[in-house]
């Protein structure tokens, strides 16, 4: 293959993605506002799904452990994967997606960012 394809192939690959983005928007919001009671909850998922949620609002001051999800059961971890898709291109910060965002997020912070390492 040459240059000339292999740009093509890129510039094919980014149309592609382009036109699946509001799909990817549509199935991470939905995946959000499932992820959002169970992190607002008291369990051991809660606390997962909280420090996911902190690291994608802001990965440097809240990092989290990959192999936490493995905590999860499958409709949680597949939300997860779903969230992560969304803000790999982000539009906006993840908070900004749903409504009253910044006090929800102050909320985890509080929840689980002293228990987070």
């Amino acid at each position: 293959m040459n240059a000339r394809d292999r740009i093509q192939d890129d510039l094919n690959r980014l149309a592609v993605e382009e036109a699946e983005r509001p799909y990817i928007r549509a199935a991470g919001i939905e995946a959000l506002q499932r992820l959002l009671p169970v992190a607002q909850r008291d369990s051991g998922q809660s606390r997962i799904v909280g420090c996911f949620l902190l690291s994608l609002y802001n990965g440097a001051a809240f990092p989290f452990p990959l192999t936490d999800l493995r905590g999860l059961d499958t409709a949680l971890w597949n939300d997860c994967m779903t969230m992560l898709r969304l803000d790999r291109r982000p539009e906006q910060e993840v908070h900004e997606y749903i409504e009253n965002g910044d006090a929800i997020w102050s909320q985890l912070k509080k929840d689980w960012a002293p228990r987070a390492n």
